[in-house]
């Protein structure tokens, strides 16, 4: 049981899976077309894989679910796939209570390393992954998936971070203790950080150049309602991220962290 009140464990029967599978829906608005149907949750249920939820009293408010891959560059580790929580779920710190039992789920096993994708232009869940887990970002991906369709992406090409947690790192053991350290941009700032992308006047994508050692690239406050309310500045965003962040990465710089008001903080 988490402080705030759920329950999260491992998910094995139909019911539970049935539950996850239409809040997975519900949550990415296709209830025709789930991320994932039952069928596949039973099969990676029953081969070993992680399929977790959160219980608050007897509903099913949140879930997780992830599975083992290899990369040359550091062998065996998890692919987390999908977190959701539900929008009216009134349990908080629900996806950080998910992704802790996910880390000790792993460390058990002795899988060090966790990766997941995210859309770089989303604030909240930049801060989540980097800010509140104490992972990094050593890779842009563009258009991972292709277009999507479900109501929160339709019409957007699916640019993403590459998230990588090494749950033994200083961060994410500070992190999972409730540590973590949030940079302080005004300093970073004062000693020479460079800007290289802001929210304008009128919310436009700013950019700009700089070989500092530590960049700083700001994102909107709520992508999401730029996309329902202004296509052609949502496009703008993407292409601008897409190449501040993407020259970033190839002159040799990652993301180490980011901050609630929407900063990533990048360094070589």
């Amino acid at each position: 049981m988490t402080e705030a009140g759920a329950a999260v464990s491992e998910l094995r029967e139909l019911d539970d899976l049935r539950a996850l599978r239409d809040l997975f829906a519900a949550i990415w608005e296709r209830p025709d077309e789930p991320p994932l149907t039952l069928e596949t949750l039973k099969a990676l249920a029953h081969s070993g894989a992680y399929v977790a939820g959160a219980h608050a009293g007897h509903r099913l408010v949140g879930g997780l679910v992830g599975w083992l891959g290899g990369a040359p560059s550091h062998g065996v580790h998890m692919h987390s796939h999908i977190l959701g929580v539900a929008g009216d779920s009134q349990v908080r710190g629900l996806g950080f209570e998910l992704k802790q039992h996910q880390r000790r789920w792993c460390l058990e096993r002795g899988i060090e390393v966790v990766e997941w994708t995210t859309d770089p232009l989303v604030r909240r869940n930049a801060y989540f992954n980097l800010g509140k887990l104490g992972a990094q970002a050593p890779e842009y991906l563009v258009n991972f998936y292709g277009a999507m369709s479900d109501g929160l992406n339709a019409g957007e090409e699916s640019d993403r971070l590459l998230i990588r947690w090494q749950l033994n790192s200083e961060q994410a053991t500070a992190a999972a203790a409730g540590r973590a350290a949030e940079a302080d941009i005004e300093s970073l700032l004062r000693n020479g950080a460079g800007v290289v992308l802001s929210v304008g006047q009128h919310g436009e994508a700013v950019s700009a150049s700089s070989n500092a050692r530590v960049l700083i690239c700001e994102v909107p406050e709520d992508i999401v309602a730029v996309r329902h309310t202004d296509a052609s500045a949502a496009r703008s965003w993407r292409l601008a991220a897409r190449r501040v962040l993407g020259d970033a990465f190839a002159a040799g710089y990652r993301i180490t962290n980011a901050t609630r008001t929407g900063h990533y903080v990048l360094e070589r």
